[in-house]
């Protein structure tokens, strides 16, 4: 479904500039793709929304050259702690604070206002993405040969078109382009409304810790969230006999903070009613349109996992739209978007549904213990397995039974992480020795052993001399011969390639 580039047609227009369509413009920047993207608001939301990210999320903003300027406005979350309605510790969760296999800390809380700025301020070196804001799309449709897009200029008050190879929606839970595809969402079951509460701290209250803690009550279950600076949120469940209006008036989230602090010691910067639910989109393709984040996906919070779902997306996203563009490749790598995608959000959004379960039932901590066990990270010595870590991807593209599950990052012998060196692009890790006479195609890189000895304990999980890792450091496949890293490697050329 490829095309060469045609006079006013972009390779991918992105609907929505929030986290997750700033990542995927970024990444498809990146990947040298003609980029628009279009957003109804002409500057990010100023109050917080999502709250955390993990190591994997940390590694693809590596990728997009924006961790030096996020690091002085995030702080390494040191874990989360369970208690009982009385106080009474139930399961300490503690995050590691040294690095992981990704070669970053596990576990970052952040302001996202801070995050969207980076983005944005980051945008302006993409000479190939094409920014315009004020502009809210009315109109998706597939046009065969392109996408076409309607859309007002608020700033300008003229109604205009552009078209697009493939149009991606990162719109949100209401999604145009999701409508536009008419696909619907499969619900897992989860269904309920929490106070949202952001407060800035007056004064130092080191009492609060720095901890996340998850208030395990059956008669009002709660979170805390530790945020940088003096930054605190509380997440606080809405009975059923509460109405929204009168749960978030001011003295009565007052009241309901009362346990920890007071109008004295902080101000409130915001108190909504979310409805928290657990979505998945049934198809996330559909011809040229694409869905990623909010729009294809909704998960309950307790795990922090909202955002990064979308991040992922993004991800998995990019290299794909621009093998298409670049290479011509063809449905069965682009379908590979919603069948590998779909099942790992899946099992992301199950735990935390779980996990909520546990919370509001306040149950032993063996039942705490089994749930979050399967997203414990262990520890970081630069060997940890990634495929015990997070759940695989689905059925998709890649050969054997590595094939979906994620890779670490190893450091170089110079100190350098392996990323900086073969950013979102594939690249071939392997013992010395099994590259020599192997024609590495397609820009794939390669690491060895030689360069870094880290990379060996990385190997050593998967019980291999070599594997070809796609852009997204997932693994395409293994191999422990020559020979078979040559197959390999003519077996993902043909997959990006493909008409």
């Amino acid at each position: 479904m490829a095309g060469a580039s045609r006079p006013g047609l972009y390779d991918v227009a992105i609907v929505g500039l929030g986290p997750v369509g700033a990542t995927l413009a970024h990444l498809l920047g990146v990947s040298g793709v003609k980029t628009l993207v279009l957003e109804r608001q002409a500057a990010a939301y100023h109050l917080p929304r999502a709250v955390h990210f993990d190591d994997e999320i940390m590694r693809v903003f590596q990728w997009i050259g924006i961790t030096d300027a996020l690091l002085p406005l995030v702080r390494i979350n040191p874990g989360m702690r369970f208690v009982d309605r009385d106080g009474a510790l139930l399961l300490d969760w503690p995050r590691p604070q040294v690095e992981s296999a990704h070669a970053w800390h596990p576990s970052w809380r952040f302001h996202q206002p801070d995050l969207e700025r980076v983005l944005r301020d980051a945008m302006r070196d993409r000479t190939n993405v094409t920014l315009r804001t004020h502009c809210e799309v009315t109109g998706v449709s597939d046009a065969g040969d392109h996408a076409l897009l309607t859309f007002e200029n608020r700033r300008a008050g003229q109604t205009r078109q552009a078209r697009a190879l493939y149009v991606v929606g990162c719109d949100g839970a209401r999604s145009l382009v999701r409508q536009a595809m008419a696909t619907g969402m499969r619900d897992l079951g989860f269904h309920e409304r929490w106070l949202v509460v952001d407060v800035l701290l007056k004064r130092d209250m080191p009492e609060l810790g720095d901890h996340t803690v998850q208030y395990c009550n059956p008669a009002r279950p709660a979170t805390y969230v530790r945020s940088p600076g003096r930054r605190r949120r509380w997440e606080i469940a809405v009975l059923a006999d509460e109405t929204s209006d009168a749960i978030s008036a001011q003295a009565r989230v007052w009241d309901l903070l009362s346990r920890w602090l007071t109008p004295q010691d902080a101000e409130l910067e915001r108190a909504a009613v979310y409805s928290f639910h657990s979505l998945i989109a049934q198809d996330w393709r559909r011809g040229r349109l694409f869905i990623a984040g909010d729009a294809a996906h909704q998960t309950p919070p307790f795990m922090g996992q909202g955002m990064c779902a979308g991040i992922r997306d993004a991800a998995n996203l990019a290299w794909k739209l621009a093998a298409a563009v670049h290479h011509g490749a063809g449905d069965t790598l682009l379908d590979s978007y919603g069948s590998e995608r779909a099942p790992n959000t899946q099992a992301f959004i199950e735990t935390a549904i779980r996990l909520g379960h546990l919370i509001n039932a306040a149950e032993r901590e063996s039942a705490l213990r089994a749930a979050v066990s399967g997203v414990d990270v262990p520890r970081a010595d630069g060997s940890a397995q990634m495929a015990s870590i997070y759940p695989p991807l689905g059925p998709g593209i890649g050969l054997g039974p590595a094939a979906g599950r994620q890779f670490g990052q190893p450091r170089l012998a110079d100190g350098t992480r392996m990323d900086e060196h073969f950013a979102y692009r594939p690249v071939v890790v392997c013992d010395e020795d099994l590259i020599t006479g192997c024609r590495l195609s397609g820009g794939i890189g390669r690491l060895s052993t030689k360069q870094a000895p880290l990379a060996i304990r990385h190997l050593e999980a998967f019980k291999t001399g070599a594997v070809l890792l796609r852009p997204d450091r997932y693994v395409f496949g293994t191999a422990n011969t020559p020979g078979q890293l040559g197959e390999l490697i003519k077996a993902y050329d043909a997959v990006v390639r493909a008409g």
